[in-house]
């Protein structure tokens, strides 16, 4: 009979996958355009529609910076301002959800097209919103972003 010792279970791979997507990337790496539009979907996933303010700390550099219209005025650099802006939103809009309609990377740049839907917790109302988001990705982290949102309104 073959030894166990030698087998790699899938309790293991998933593991070490796991171990894989929250490791700090080197600042030294320089990701591809594919590997920026994976990293972007699956910040958009985690941060919002799952709801995880601790990516934050993984996925914002530490000079993060803001540039879009729906920015607060005097955010917090780094991860400490999108958690906080989240994280008021989470609260008006506890079920907020974000699909990516559309995304397109070059170097370090990934732009997203995107629709915001969520029911607002004091009036009740099933609200939506669409945007466009542009990234800068730096050493595996987001360095900048550029957003131009729709004021939400009433989903008919």
């Amino acid at each position: 009979m073959p030894s166990q010792a030698g087998l790699i279970t899938s309790e293991a791979v998933n593991e070490r996958q796991r171990r894989e997507r929250s490791a700090p990337v080197p600042a030294s790496t320089v990701m591809s355009s594919e590997e920026n539009k994976a990293f972007v979907r699956r910040h958009f996933e985690e941060f919002v529609n799952q709801k995880n303010l601790d990516v934050a700390d993984r996925n914002f550099a530490a000079d993060y910076r803001e540039h879009g219209s729906d920015a607060p005025p005097n955010s917090a650099p780094g991860p400490l301002g999108p958690k906080t802006y989240l994280a008021a939103a989470f609260k008006r809009y506890p079920d907020l959800r974000v699909v990516i309609e559309d995304i397109i990377a070059e170097g370090d740049k990934v732009a997203v097209r995107n629709r915001w839907q969520a029911t607002d917790a004091q009036t009740g109302i099933a609200m939506e919103f669409s945007g466009i988001v542009i990234w800068r990705v730096s050493a595996g982290k987001l360095a900048e972003r550029w957003a131009y949102l729709q004021t939400p309104h009433p989903i008919h």
